[in-house]
């Protein structure tokens, strides 16, 4: 049985030989460089003639769309996973095709890991040269949670060549159209909508191509079940946001975001006994007060009650105009499923921790 099978096996490569020799090599050189095979054996010169044959499919790219379409390498994927999601997309025809390309010219561990734009109408060795170390450059900007659209225009600028001037002019007036940003009032920038996160960008990306992907990871990333949580709850997606900015600045250990939720979701329930129904959030007044080179200003408790402005929660009751920050996924899930407390009060004590009242001769106490 063994000797059938590996005649079998011996006359396919020959096959391939022949085949090779008919079609001619000229119609698939061999690979330069770093890149070259070993031709030596019968299986290589199979996999030669069998592109040969498949040449067409390889230079013809499978759409007509230029589109550019987001595709996303994983740390770890193979050339199969990647061939076979490429697929998918309308990006090539054959993924098995584009798996044995890929073989041929010897960079199956150089298809990296990161963020690229693709076409349709690329062709398999243009889409192999992308993903490659020889594509064209990238940017990696990382926004941190709790960051201001200023500080973000502000790190743009001295870190990349995004334009942090045109960043901020989008960010509060620009026309991006997305479902979360109807509700929010006349005039009100994308504050809370620029969602913190790691983004890898083409070299050439510009302001609109970071804000555009950033919102589109807000949609992403605020699901389905949070958006009805936020109806059952009756709130807009607006408020979600403007409450858990507000949340992200007051807190320093993730545990206690859901109390510090809390604590301000219980003041405004609580309109009718004066003077709750003020969230009494310094955040609020330091948002008003941050200017370049000390955007969160400490401030005295004098200076909490005498900054006169709608965002000042001293002085108005309910939400301020609108976020005051841009929040991360789990300030905003604080808000979405806060701790079940009756917490009105609570006091820093010195480590990132906080103390939490009910009363406040309580919080008085803690402050002891």
């Amino acid at each position: 049985m063994k000797k059938i099978v590996s005649l079998s096996m011996f006359l396919i490569f020959l096959g391939a030989v022949i085949l090779l020799a008919v079609v001619g090599i000229r119609h698939f050189p061999m690979p330069t460089g770093s890149a070259r095979v070993n031709l030596g054996s019968l299986e290589d010169l199979a996999l030669r003639a069998y592109l040969s044959l498949h040449q067409a499919e390889i230079t013809q790219p499978a759409g007509t769309d230029s589109t550019p379409v987001a595709f996303v390498v994983e740390p770890g994927e193979t050339a199969a996973q990647i061939a076979a999601r490429l697929e998918q997309l309308g990006l090539i025809s054959d993924a098995h095709l584009f798996r044995l390309l890929v073989r041929y010219k010897g960079v199956g561990d150089k298809l990296e890991a990161g963020e690229y734009e693709l076409r349709a109408t690329m062709t398999m060795e243009e889409i192999i040269a992308c993903l490659q170390r020889g594509r064209p450059g990238e940017i990696e900007v990382t926004i941190p949670e709790g960051w201001r659209m200023e500080q973000i225009a502000e790190m743009l600028a001295k870190r990349t060549d995004i334009d942090g001037e045109e960043f901020l002019s989008l960010a509060r007036g620009g026309e991006f159209d997305f479902d979360f940003l109807r509700d929010r009032p006349q005039g009100a920038t994308l504050e809370g909508f620029l969602f913190p996160d790691t983004y890898r960008l083409p070299a050439e990306a510009g302001a609109s191509d970071l804000i555009e992907r950033m919102l589109q990871n807000f949609d992403r990333r605020f699901t389905p079940r949070m958006r009805k949580r936020a109806e059952e709850q009756g709130m807009t997606i607006y408020q979600v946001v403007t409450l858990a900015s507000i949340v992200e600045r007051e807190a320093v250990i993730p545990d206690e975001r859901p109390l510090i939720a809390s604590v301000y979701l219980n003041r405004l329930a609580t309109t009718e006994r004066e003077p709750w129904g003020y969230l009494q959030a310094d955040p609020t007044v330091q948002y008003i007060l941050g200017r370049p080179g000390q955007w969160w200003k400490p401030l005295t408790p004098e200076e909490y009650r005498s900054v006169d402005s709608p965002y000042n929660t001293y002085l108005h009751p309910g939400l301020p105009p609108g976020p005051i920050c841009n929040p991360g996924l789990a300030s905003i899930q604080a808000i979405l499923w806060p701790a079940q407390t009756d917490y009105l009060y609570f006091q820093a004590k010195g480590d990132g921790s906080h103390i939490f009242s009910k009363t406040f001769q309580e919080h008085l106490g803690g402050r002891e």
